[in-house]
């Protein structure tokens, strides 16, 4: 009985070719990172005995449709130079009952010249055995010959589930976080929709022949679609006038960074149009402070894809008044939050996005303001200039320094711990008390203390014994 096939398994010889003459005519504009030129496609099939079913009607099983269509589309593929082409087989070389969950081999391994190979191989293989599926993908590693300058993919075809044991989704991660090939497809023959296998890759449901043809054919139309993305920053207003940060593609499912380019809006205010591969869901990360994360973006194939990001910022300058140097360092937090976001240094301009901080100054003692970041303003933070105490112990010991309030409590500073005798500190305005030990002393009893105010720009003297 004679197949026919959709009008969409004529398209990929076309959209190989178009995809080829794209490659010269998208690098005459503004490219960030350009992909690879080559591709690799692995077909990693599956001849285990159930592939011998009744597929839809009599005498056409789920190998006949398999084989057939995928000879079909290994021929229209075989004419691109840019493309090399492997096929992977488990289950057909060991009858079910031995139960070889070893069952996997490279039947055709990657060459410029593979298709009619690939054709050829189709003819012997007869189903018979076990599902090896997670043993078989970890095989494929070594399937790819090493060397920069190509995107590996793996296009998996099955109508049954794992009959081997092994993670499938584990071992897919770890491939994809080591490189060895972008997410994979996952193209299940009548499996109605296999939850197992959808962690594994973009898992996609063949119920039918017809829609077994469809779905293959939309895999490798993805694969060679030129996808393009421009991301659009949000100010407060909604409108795209943010710019300037950079920005992060990072595989949603491995976690690994794919590129980063730096945010540009040209004299019109259009932001870059970079080129993306589109098998991969990505998490968007843009470099603002705090970061933004728009998690789990699934770009449209063959289309120009915009990307909006609410990212309204204002700024934050912070000066000690008398300094012009940028030594003054801050920590700046969410409000709420306990972790930095950002160490900021004096007399510098810092954009953050719209919305409350605390920002502690590495001063002695440290100060602590609250501060609401407005969209396209400036927050400014004047810290009051220090002044000098040298101070006189008459001998190494212990002790610490506290600030006084003015409602007669003390806060810890910082400890005096086997200082020299005479020693300076650099302190903000206030008043202040420190309690000190000599170190050879015999008791708490000789503990002395003193009080003292400190004022900007002036020069104290504290003699703790005296």
């Amino acid at each position: 009985m004679e197949l026919k096939f959709p009008p969409s398994l004529l398209r990929v010889s076309l959209l190989m070719l178009l995809f080829a003459l794209s490659q010269g005519a998208f690098a005459q504009t503004k490219v960030v990172q350009k992909l690879p030129d080559k591709t690799r496609i692995l077909f990693l099939l599956d001849a285990s005995g159930s592939m011998l079913d009744q597929w839809e009607r009599p005498n056409q099983t789920r190998w006949s449709v398999a084989k057939s269509i995928l000879t079909h589309i290994v021929d229209s593929l075989g004419k691109n130079t840019k493309l090399e082409l492997a096929l992977r087989v488990y289950g057909h070389r060991s009858p079910q009952e031995i139960k070889n969950c070893k069952d996997t081999w490279l039947e055709v391994p990657f060459s410029s010249k593979s298709a009619s190979l690939i054709i050829d191989k189709l003819k012997e293989i007869k189903p018979k055995g076990v599902t090896p599926i997670t043993y078989s993908l970890e095989q494929s590693a070594n399937d790819f010959p090493a060397g920069p300058g190509y995107r590996n993919i793996v296009i998996l075809i099955t109508d049954g589930i794992e009959s081997c044991g092994g993670d499938l989704c584990a071992m897919s991660r770890a491939m994809q976080k080591r490189g060895v090939f972008l997410r994979p497809y996952i193209i299940g023959l009548g499996l109605r929709s296999e939850k197992t296998l959808e962690c594994a890759g973009r898992y996609i449901d063949a119920d039918t022949p017809g829609k077994f043809s469809n779905v293959l054919n939309e895999a490798i139309e993805t694969s060679f679609a030129k996808t393009t993305v421009s991301i659009e920053l949000l100010d407060a207003s909604g409108k795209p006038l943010e710019t300037n940060v950079n920005v992060s593609f990072v595989n949603a499912q491995t976690g690994s960074p794919m590129f980063d380019f730096v945010h540009y809006l040209d004299r019109q205010g259009r932001p870059d149009t970079v080129q993306i591969d589109p098998i991969v869901d990505y998490d968007l990360v843009v470099n603002t402070i705090p970061a933004v994360v728009k998690r789990g973006i699934a770009l449209e194939p063959g289309k120009h894809n915009v990307i909006r990001i609410p990212a309204p910022q204002g700024n934050l300058l912070i000066k000690q008044e008398g300094r012009r140097d940028n030594s003054l360092q801050s920590i700046v937090r969410e409000k709420g939050k306990v972790e930095i976001i950002n160490t900021q240094q004096s007399n510098e301009t810092f954009r953050y996005l719209t919305g409350k901080y605390e920002v502690e100054t590495l001063t002695l003692p440290r100060r602590i303001f609250t501060i609401d970041i407005q969209p396209n303003k400036t927050e400014n933070i004047l810290v009051p200039a220090p002044g000098v105490v040298n101070f006189n112990t008459t001998a190494t010991g212990y002790g610490s320094l506290y600030t006084l309030a003015d409602d007669g409590t003390q806060q810890w500073v910082c400890n005096l711990n086997e200082l020299k005798p005479q020693f300076s500190l650099t302190l903000l305005p206030g008043q202040y008390k420190i309690v000190f030990r000599v170190k050879q002393t015999t008791g708490s009893k000789y503990t002395g203390f003193k009080k003292f105010g400190v004022r900007s720009g002036e020069t104290v003297s504290v003699n703790v014994f005296k």
